[in-house]
């Protein structure tokens, strides 16, 4: 069966987001070699609404992203939803940020960003693609950076270079943490940090069917590290989840009593704490942390659900800075 092109879907989502970069409060900067910029909060101020869409980019066309006043946690204002038919490519195959990407400037300080969207699935500078037994074919692409400042242009070209295609063809769309935009498309994740740990569990990937998760939109900060803690326990905390899979029930089961955060070592302090106390070494952070607070696992060939995790709404009022 052939697979979708997901730089082909996103393409119009993307011409759409810059056609409206006016409305959606966007600055649009097109470099010397052709590379077109799009700054969703490092310029300017952004939107709620442009970080929906930019989610929308990220998931490769595959997936849908809405904000309602409907959500996981009872009377908290706005919560972000996404589903997606295909999760695992939506997901892993785009919307995870896997690409490393660093150049050295004059000023020793450097640029160093994780890039995720359908430009990955062409660099295909991930091992995980060969898993997957995912690539795809495009004359154009993008990518979506969490940065607060602007790329330098030799940095773009080799984007460009290792994406196949010319300079000119590359929109690069960034999002600071602490933007509105940028708090939209990080908590927007929610689905993609189950599919990763599923992935890291060791579940079997082909047996995930279908998938939707949730998480409350956190206020962002104007800092970046509580910005990133914010972002990070929503779905910690209060992220929701739930997979749709084939196979043995026993499967399903074990999936969902591994999957949620509160299996982690690391699980009962706001993400700022434990940053903080492993020296701000992300990689000294247990991997596992990384997932929703509470999942449930349907497994479709026997109709048997399987649900584990809970909420913790005082971790997650602590977090975002919420007065009693």
């Amino acid at each position: 069966m052939s697979r979708p092109s997901i730089n082909a879907l996103t393409a119009p989502l993307v011409e759409s987001l810059v056609a409206d970069a006016e409305i959606l409060c966007l600055g649009i900067e097109r470099l010397e070699n052709g590379c077109l910029l799009v700054d969703a909060g490092i310029h300017v101020k952004g939107s709620l609404e442009a970080g929906r869409r930019i989610a929308e980019i990220c998931l490769g066309g595959l997936g849908s992203v809405s904000l309602s006043g409907s959500g996981p946690v009872a009377g908290w204002p706005l919560s972000v939803h996404v589903h997606a038919a295909d999760p695992v490519l939506a997901c892993l195959g785009s919307q995870y940020a896997g690409w490393s990407l660093s150049h050295k400037e004059t000023d020793k300080k450097g640029f160093n960003a994780l890039g995720s969207g359908p430009g990955r699935a062409l660099s295909l500078k991930e091992p995980l693609f060969n898993e997957l037994d995912y690539r795809d074919q495009a004359d154009r692409t993008c990518l979506v950076l969490e940065v607060d400042r602007l790329p330098p242009l030799p940095l773009c070209e080799k984007i460009a270079r290792d994406c196949g295609i010319d300079a000119d063809a590359l929109t690069l769309i960034l999002t600071p943490t602490s933007s509105l935009a940028g708090t939209v498309q990080i908590v927007a994740r929610v689905l993609e940090v189950a599919m990763h740990k599923s992935h890291e569990l060791g579940f079997d990937l082909h047996a995930i069917q279908d998938g939707m998760g949730s998480a409350p939109l956190p206020p962002p900060a104007p800092d970046f590290l509580t910005a990133m803690g914010r972002t990070n326990d929503a779905i910690l905390f209060a992220g929701l989840v739930q997979l749709f899979v084939r196979g043995e029930d026993a499967q399903a089961q074990k999936l969902a009593i591994d999957l949620p955060s509160s299996a982690s070592r690391d699980y009962g302090r706001p993400f700022g704490e434990v940053f903080k106390a492993y020296g701000y070494d992300f990689f000294k952070i247990d991997p596992m942390l990384f997932s929703p607070a509470r999942v449930m696992v349907s497994a479709l060939d026997s109709g048997n659900s399987y649900a584990a995790g809970a909420l913790d709404t005082a971790l997650m009022a602590a977090s975002f800075g919420i007065e009693p």
